[in-house]
């Protein structure tokens, strides 16, 4: 479906355009343009079973089209044929915007599908116990991945915290006689469990001549091996592998803190917040008039909150409470529904009842366009928090900090108040240590269906 989708979306276009504007050989021109979208795809992995449910649609798709965009113009000039450029571009648009919807359905049929416990792959976990459970922890804490652990393999005779069953033990030192036959044991567990992959955990029990067995054993039999390097919330882009004397280096890169990726984030912030203040000003009119018509107090209402570098700043908001409602928290704090060193109450009782309107659809946040102006906030970032809460932080927890607070960002496109603090906490520090421009301009695509699907927002 994928390639017939992609092929249709590349040749009907130019062929139609070819047509309409009277050049020779339109089915030849388009049946060329179809094989070379589908002969970059090819070339580039696009339709492996594991990439086709991939996200991130806009950008490999982009990449994709570009290089189809030289290949044909090398092809081309190759054979003396004369096109109008601009033409070929725009007959060629059509492509990209089918590639890049098909991606976002498939990723997110699949998604949908693994929730249903579909479209699973088995899993072997083999390692120590303590890494065993870790690795389990973790996937045990998302749905939209494709593994199911379906049963573990042991080294030694530590007891695992999980109920997970234990199918097979491998020999507690590497070197001892009965590890040789540690693809054999690992082999009676994948027919045991009717397994499809197997994944090694990384301990120190788990050296690399042990793991080099186990995968012959493997591939011997045509079963796949995951070898699982330790590593939580690392975005692919960061990861580069390379060689050296034998051994399979894999680097990580910092996401990026200065170059022109951050001063093009600068400018988008500056640019998009002026913009955004002259295209709402009638929604301030009416927001205003709103707060002033049906409560007692000003329009804006400020507080002090935490931005990068635990540097303090206003932070401004159209006043969605009555006027004493900081002097009513701590009678409130019992009646807390939130974990972590967050204050929330989904029936908060000093919101007014406008106040509860603007806070549905976030129209509430929209004075923070002026902090972002001013180059407290930007755009796209984790959460402010209060300076309290940032008392209660710990190392962890003040990564956070490390970028700019945002006006929107992963923890309100994900659910807002509904995620837990450790929910929210893991999606803060995966933006900081995975951060790239075109995942802002992904976040700030999800915002507009966040703010209408008012979930989590109170």
């Amino acid at each position: 479906m994928a390639l017939v989708a992609d092929g249709l979306g590349a040749s009907v276009p130019v062929g139609v355009a070819c047509a309409a504007t009277g050049q020779p050989q339109p089915l030849l021109t388009a049946a060329v343009a179809g094989t070379a979208w589908l002969a970059v795809g090819t070339a580039k992995n696009r339709y492996a079973k594991g990439e086709l449910g991939a996200g991130g649609a806009a950008w490999p798709v982009l990449w994709d089209w570009l290089t189809m965009l030289g290949v044909l113009a090398v092809t081309c000039v190759a054979a003396r044929v004369d096109v109008v450029i601009a033409d070929c571009v725009i007959a060629l648009v059509p492509c990209l915007a089918v590639a890049v919807l098909r991606r976002t359905l498939v990723h997110r049929y699949l998604v949908a599908t693994r929730r249903r416990a579909q479209a699973l792959r088995r899993v072997l976990l083999v390692g120590e116990a303590g890494a065993v459970d870790l690795v389990l922890t973790e996937l045990a804490q998302r749905t939209d991945h494709e593994y199911v652990v379906v049963g573990s393999c042991l080294v030694g005779d530590e007891a695992s915290d999980s109920a997970l069953p234990v199918s097979g033990r491998l020999a507690r030192d590497g070197d001892a006689p009965g590890a040789a036959r540690d693809g054999e044991t690992v082999l009676r567990c994948v027919a045991a469990l009717d397994a499809d992959l197997v994944m090694v955990a990384p301990g120190r029990r788990m050296a690399a001549a042990r793991v080099r067995r186990v995968a012959w054993a493997l591939h011997d039999q045509g079963l796949d091996l995951a070898v699982l390097p330790g590593l939580i919330d690392v975005s692919q882009h960061r990861v580069r592998l390379a060689k050296a004397a034998g051994l399979t280096v894999m680097h990580i890169a910092p996401a990026a803190r200065r170059g022109l990726p951050v001063l093009l984030k600068g400018a988008t912030d500056r640019v998009g917040a002026l913009l955004l203040l002259v295209l709402l000003s009638p929604v301030f009119v009416m927001v205003a008039a709103a707060i002033r018509l049906t409560t007692t107090g000003p329009v804006f209402y400020w507080q002090v909150r935490t931005g990068r570098d635990l540097r303090p700043f206003r932070m401004w908001k159209f006043r969605t409470m009555v006027v004493t409602a900081d002097r009513m928290r701590a009678a409130l704090e019992s009646a807390n529904e939130h974990d972590g060193a967050m204050f929330k109450i989904r029936r908060d009782p000093r919101v007014t009842p406008v106040g509860r309107l603007l806070r549905r659809f976030s129209l509430d946040e929209l004075p923070q366009l002026f902090n972002v102006l001013a180059g407290h906030m930007s755009l796209v970032g984790p959460r402010p928090p209060l300076p309290e809460e940032v008392e209660r932080y710990d190392g962890t927890e003040l990564r956070r900090l490390s970028v700019k607070p945002g006006l929107t960002g992963l923890w309100q496109v994900s659910g807002r108040s509904d995620l837990s603090w450790d929910e929210t906490v893991a999606l803060d520090l995966s933006y900081v240590d995975n951060w790239s421009y075109a995942r802002d301009i992904g976040v700030l695509i999800r915002t507009l269906r966040a703010v209408l699907d008012g979930r989590g927002a109170y």
